[in-house]
């Protein structure tokens, strides 16, 4: 059973105690990693709450109460994927149904909605959500789900989550937030109206580059139940042991976060001042669109960047990002070590060229993932391999 109940704690204090209880046989205070697939039972449907760990098991259990806890939300669900857990809410869809989402999103969920579900009789719109009069225009009768992210990957647009919300509510649109970017130490999308909340756990929750899992937090029964039957139906869960790792993450995430956004700050404003550098997305700069509203719905600005080169010249861009000795070139985010990225080769290549460039993301888009190593050898890092 995945309700959490227990929203008492404060602070940083619900990082470090989220979802863990001490062991009652061995009074062990970290979760064990229950390794099994089945589960002895007294008689036929009589036992100990578990049948069948594709249905459910205590390791997963404990995390899903802790990401509801720190999500302000009452259910979770665990999956073995951040886009097995997309799949799941479009999977409460039928034919003839449509979806709003944003035209500024991570590649992988693009290529989900547009390969897999349209053959299926799924209808998607794409919006630039950074103004929610963009959304307004799409919904009609058929319209059941808005799926946003904010920040966006790659471009760091910020969404008014509370301006979409107000739209779907009475039209009884479910409102999806991929959370991934902020995680919940920035931001709690179910705080400002939205249904769901999905996190690629992979990423920030995990925190150290070692897992692949998703995350799906809920304040609604019935929205839970249908959920996890598709989970339990589908079977895309995770193991024991993936659930573990990210436990673990989770008791770290605040001091993780603190260091990311502080040094995202500093790296962000030493872009800005490198002749080679074009024009730096990070929705801390004052100038940053839709930044106010950022500033009202975060906690933080995060240590997620992007930027653009003056010299356009794929064989430099290349260069550069090959460059680096202290920043990893590789996909992913949200680890404790930096990473750099080319969205239009790595991230998004599945999204078509002139789709990408009608949406801002140009091919000389860098998009940096800041760890929590010392910002001055970022910068130097930085600076030797922009030349």
């Amino acid at each position: 059973m995945s309700d959490s109940n227990n929203n008492s704690f404060k602070g940083d204090t619900k990082y470090v105690h989220a979802g863990m209880q001490p062991d009652p046989t061995t009074g062990a205070i970290m979760t064990p990693i229950y390794q099994t697939s089945t589960y002895i039972q007294s008689s036929p449907e009589v036992h100990k709450g578990y049948d069948y760990s594709r249905a459910g098991n205590p390791t997963r259990t404990a995390l899903e109460n802790a990401c509801a806890e720190i999500e302000n939300g009452k259910y979770a669900l665990i999956f073995s994927s951040g886009v097995a857990a997309t799949d799941a809410v479009i999977k409460l869809l039928k034919p003839g149904d449509e979806v709003i989402a944003a035209n500024d999103m991570y590649g992988g969920t693009y290529r989900l909605f547009s390969k897999i579900f349209e053959k299926f009789g799924v209808k998607f719109w794409y919006a630039d959500m950074k103004d929610s009069n963009n959304v307004a225009k799409l919904i009609n009768q058929n319209t059941k789900l808005i799926w946003l992210e904010t920040p966006t990957n790659p471009l760091m647009n910020i969404v008014d989550i509370a301006a979409i919300t107000k739209l779907a509510q009475p039209n009884k649109i479910i409102v999806c937030v991929d959370n991934t970017f902020a995680s919940p130490y920035l931001q709690n999308p179910l705080d400002l109206g939205a249904d769901i909340v999905m996190h690629s756990s992979t990423k920030y929750l995990s925190g150290h580059s070692d897992v692949i899992q998703g995350c799906l937090v809920m304040k609604d029964k019935p929205l839970y139940d249908d959920l996890y039957f598709i989970q339990k139906t589908s079977g895309a869960v995770p193991g024991p042991f993936d659930c573990f790792l990210v436990l673990r993450g989770i008791k770290t995430l605040h001091v993780r976060m603190q260091k990311h956004c502080e040094n995202g700050e500093k790296i962000a404003n030493y872009l800005r001042t490198n002749n080679k550098v074009a024009k730096v997305y990070w929705p801390g700069f004052e100038d940053h669109p839709n930044h106010a509203i950022a500033k009202k719905q975060m906690r933080g600005f995060g240590g997620m960047i992007s930027f653009e080169l003056i010299d356009e010249n794929p064989e430099e861009l290349k260069r550069i990002v090959s460059s680096t000795k202290i920043i990893s070139l590789a996909e992913s985010l949200g680890g404790v070590e930096s990473l750099i990225n080319h969205p239009a080769t790595m991230t998004h290549a599945s999204i078509p060229r002139e789709e990408r460039i009608k949406n801002g993301l140009k091919d000389s888009l860098i998009r940096l993932s800041i760890g929590i190593e010392d910002a001055d050898d970022l910068m130097k890092d930085l600076q030797q391999a922009l030349g």
